[in-house]
C-alpha cells in the first residue's frame, strides 16, 4: 500500500561509505536507493580525512541537494540519510545525519529506528547539564558518547550503545573512522558490501546493486564495526543478542530486490502470498495487487490459487510532494490522486484484492469502493500479513491503539467497515513460514509485536502514551 496515504511509514534509511574519492556522490546515489524509506528530508555528511562537510534539508533526494549542492562536499568518506519524522517530530533541525564539533573533533551520527528509553536518558542527561539542540532521540547517542568517561573512541561509543534500549542501526563517522552499530535485536535491517576497495554500509542490499557495490554480509545484532584506512574490524558491544529482525521489513517497507537476513524481499511476499491463498481460497475471477509493495503477494496468491493476476489497480507516479505528507485529512483525499481502477479489467468480474495490511481501514475502504465504482461485482479482500492490533515503538509511526482497526475491531466488523464481500488475514504461522522462519517451538529471528503484543525489549513509561500505556505494559 501507498506509505503516504496508508499512515504506515518507517523511521529512514541509512547509507555509509569509506575509502572512495567520489564518496559523497556515491552515498546521494545510495540515499536515492532508499529514498522510499523517508521522503521528509535527507543530508550527507562527508569527510576528507582532515574535516566534516554537511549539506543537508528538507525535502526529496533531488530537492536537498539541486541547484549544484552535492558539488559542495567532498571527500574519501560519507554518509547519508533519508528521514520519515516518527520520534521526536520533524523541523531542519532533526534532518540527519547530526553533526557535533568539539575541541576533540567531529562527530556525525545517522540512525535508523527508536530509542524507547530516550526520554528516560535525556532527563537524565539534563540533570547532568546537557543542551539539547534537536527533539530527535538521536541526538542522546552523540551526548552518550562525549560523557562515557573512557579515552578511546570506540569504547565511547560501546560504553554509551550499551545504555541504549530500542531499535537502531547507526553510523556514526569521525575525520578518520566510520563505526556501524546495529542494537542487539537486530530489529532494523543493516548490510556490508564493497566497492572496488572501497567498503559500503546500507539499510537495504538495493543500495549496493545500484551504486555497483558487492554485498559482503549483514550486521550481527550486537556487533560494533570500525572502518577507518587500516580497514574493517569487527567487535561486540553486547553479547547477549537476540535477533528479532521487523516482520513488516518483509511485509510492506522494503524494496522487493533487496535481501534481507539472507531472504529476498520479492520472494518472501510472494510466498506469503501463496499462504494466504492456501489459508483462505474463493472463488474469483482475477487477482489485482495494491501497488507496489502488494503486487509480489498478489502475484503469490495467483500462482496458488489457478486465478489470473491483473493490473486492476493502477498507481500514477507523478502526483507531487504534497501527498507524501502524513496528515490523515491528505491520506484521505489523495487516494483517488494515487489509484485509479482500470474498469477494462474489473468490470463484470469477481476481484481478489490482495494487499499487505490494513492500519486504519480508511484506505482499504476507498480501493473498495473504486473497485466496485469501475464495475467489480465482488470484491473479495485478502491481506498478507496478521491483523496490526499492537503499536510500534521501535521506528514505525502506529504509536497507538485508537489509531489501529484491528486493535478495536473484529475480522468481521472490519469487511463491514470497510464494505468488501469477504475479508481474510494470513496467520502468525502462515507468516512465519512465508518469510522462511518456521515456528518450531520457538520463535526465532522475527519481531511480531504489532501482531501479537510481545515485544522483544522493555518498553518504558514514558515510551507509552498514557492511555495504552497500563494495557502495554501489562504484557
Amino acid at each position: 500500500m501507498l506509505a503516504e496515504i496508508k499512515g504506515l511509514n518507517e523511521e529512514c534509511g541509512v547509507f555509509g561509505i569509506w575509502g572512495h574519492q567520489d564518496a559523497p556522490q556515491i552515498t546521494y546515489y545510495g540515499l536515492h536507493s532508499l529514498q522510499h524509506r523517508g521522503q521528509e528530508g535527507a543530508g550527507i555528511v562527508s569527510t576528507d580525512g582532515e574535516n566534516l562537510t554537511c549539506v543537508k534539508g528538507q525535502g526529496l533526494i533531488t530537492e536537498v541537494f539541486e541547484n549544484g549542492k552535492l558539488n559542495t562536499i567532498s571527500g574519501k568518506a560519507a554518509i547519508g540519510h533519508v528521514r520519515y519524522a516518527t520520534a521526536g517530530g520533524g523541523g531542519f533541525e532533526n534532518v540527519q545525519p547530526l553533526l557535533f564539533r568539539s575541541q576533540m573533533g567531529g562527530l556525525a551520527v545517522a540512525h535508523n529506528g527508536n530509542l524507547v528509553n530516550a526520554t528516560q536518558l535525556k532527563h537524565q542527561l539534563e540533570n547532568q547539564g546537557s543542551i539539547f539542540q534537536t527533539t530527535s532521540d538521536t541526538e542522546v547517542l552523540a551526548h552518550l558518547i562525549k560523557r562515557s568517561g573512557h579515552y578511546f573512541l570506540k569504547d565511547q561509543v560501546k560504553n554509551a550503545l550499551t545504555m541504549l534500549k530500542g531499535a537502531y542501526a547507526f553510523l556514526i563517522m569521525t575525520e578518520t573512522e566510520l563505526m556501524v552499530a546495529l542494537d542487539p535485536n537486530g530489529l532494523r535491517p543493516l548490510s556490508i558490501g564493497r566497492l572496488g576497495d572501497a567498503y559500503v554500509v546500507a539499510s537495504e542490499t538495493c543500495a549496493f546493486d545500484v551504486v555497483g557495490a558487492k554485498h559482503e554480509r549483514d550486521v550481527q545484532p550486537g556487533e560494533l564495526i570500525i572502518i577507518d584506512d587500516n580497514g574493517l574490524r569487527s567487535e561486540r558491544f553486547s553479547v547477549n543478542s537476540n535477533r528479532a529482525m521487523c516482520s513488516m521489513e518483509y511485509i510492506y517497507f522494503s524494496r522487493p530486490d533487496s535481501n534481507i537476513d539472507g531472504i529476498n524481499v520479492h520472494t518472501a511476499r510472494k510466498n506469503l502470498g501463496k499462504q494466504l491463498a492456501m489459508e483462505s481460497p474463493v472463488e474469483a475471477d482475477v487477482i489485482t495487487g495494491v501497488p507496489d509493495s502488494s503486487i509480489s503477494a498478489a502475484i503469490g496468491y495467483a500462482e496458488a490459487s489457478g486465478i489470473p493476476y491483473e493490473l486492476g489497480l493502477i498507481k500514477n507516479r507523478y502526483v507531487g510532494r504534497t501527498f507524501i505528507q502524513p496528515s490523515q485529512a491528505l491520506r484521505e483525499q489523495g487516494v483517488k490522486m494515487k489509484l485509479s481502477a482500470v474498469r477494462g479489467v474489473v468490470e463484470g468480474k469477481r476481484v481478489v484484492m490482495v494487499d499487505d495490511s490494513i492500519v486504519r481501514g480508511t484506505t482499504s475502504k476507498r480501493i473498495v469502493q473504486m473497485l466496485r465504482d469501475a464495475g467489480a461485482t465482488e470484491v473479495h479482500v485478502k491481506i498478507s500479513s496478521p491483523p496490526i492490533s499492537n503499536p510500534c515503538f521501535y521506528g514505525i509511526d502506529t504509536s497507538t491503539h485508537e489509531e489501529l482497526i484491528a486493535s478495536n475491531h473484529s475480522v468481521e466488523e472490519i469487511r463491514q467497515i470497510i464494505g468488501a464481500d469477504t475479508l481474510s488475514f494470513l496467520t502468525v504461522e502462515g507468516l512465519l513460514n512465508g518469510i522462511g522462519r518456521p515456528f518450531e517451538g520457538e520463535l526465532k529471528g522475527q519481531c511480531l509485536a504489532c501482531f501479537t503484543g510481545r515485544y522483544p525489549t522493555e518498553i518504558y513509561d514514558d515510551t507509552v502514551l498514557p492511555h495504552v500505556k497500563e494495557e502495554v505494559l501489562n504484557k
